[in-house]
């Protein structure tokens, strides 16, 4: 389903802050509080908005080593196979496949370096892994929790 441009600034309005009242959204988007709940209420009926989250500062949870591993499977390994190895992993905050030479990239949240390393021997040491290449993450520059124009 393809978002509508009233829609999506209320999807943005919504990702910027999931607590945002529909009064304030519909001022925002130029809607009364009811309409935007209706809105918002068949955006969630057809699967546009997924749910409402927190989002949390990775070291307030002691999570102070951020990395990404690139993962290079054993031959005829499907995304399925990928996915329910990592699934088991708390620290890995996303998964994904990827188009290049590596198979898939996960990004990981450890306590330090030595967990960090912990996490990437035993992913390593996954059957369906081949090989893998790891880069440390120094300093976060931007991170972004919505998509489309704020305007």
């Amino acid at each position: 389903m393809r978002l509508n441009d009233l829609d999506e600034r209320i999807v943005h309005a919504l990702a910027e802050d999931a607590r945002r009242s529909y009064a304030d959204i519909g001022q925002l988007v130029g809607l009364s509080a009811p309409a935007v709940k209706r809105r918002v209420d068949r955006l969630r009926a057809t699967g546009a908005i997924t749910g409402f989250t927190v989002r949390v500062d990775p070291a307030a949870l002691g999570w102070e080593t951020e990395g990404f591993i690139e993962i290079y499977c054993r031959r005829n390994t499907s995304p399925e196979s990928i996915k329910r190895g990592l699934e088991r992993y708390p620290e890995i905050a996303s998964a994904s496949t990827v188009t290049g030479d590596a198979d898939a990239i996960v990004q990981v949240f450890a306590a330090d370096m030595r967990h960090f390393e912990r996490v990437l021997e035993r992913i390593a040491g996954e059957p369906f892994v081949e090989r893998t290449k790891s880069v440390l993450v120094l300093s976060p520059l931007m991170r972004r929790f919505s998509s489309g124009s704020p305007a």
